[in-house]
């Protein structure tokens, strides 16, 4: 079975940087996409961003790009976010999650890990 753990959450101040990681087990190939999504409080969870298993054609939704970066060791099956510049609207808690295959779609999810950013 394979799980998915985020760690590296944490409190920071508007313009301060958290990086958040996620380690996976249960599974021996290579995971073709993994990503991170979030979700404020009161709102629908989103997409934050994504990358596939060469660690190339990263995507970002609008509102991280230039702020968050996402890479990957495709070996270790691991993800990582790092996050700059954090604004406050970026509190959340955000999920790691993988697409096993490119037919296949975000259906592996792990707990989450809280981000809250303060002004």
């Amino acid at each position: 079975q394979v799980q998915l753990v985020e760690s590296g959450g944490g409190s920071v101040q508007a313009g301060g940087s958290v990086r958040v990681s996620c380690t996976t087990s249960g599974i021996s190939s290579t995971i073709y996409r993994m990503g991170w999504f979030r979700r404020a409080p009161g709102k629908e969870r989103e997409f934050v961003a994504s990358i596939i298993r060469n660690a190339a054609n990263a995507e970002y939704a609008n509102s991280v790009k230039g702020r968050f970066t996402i890479s990957r060791d495709s070996a270790q099956n691991s993800v990582f976010l790092q996050m700059n510049d954090l604004k406050p609207e970026d509190t959340a808690v955000y999920y790691c999650a993988a697409m096993l295959d490119p037919f296949g779609s975000f259906d592996k999810w792990g707990q989450g890990t809280q981000v809250t950013v303060s002004s």
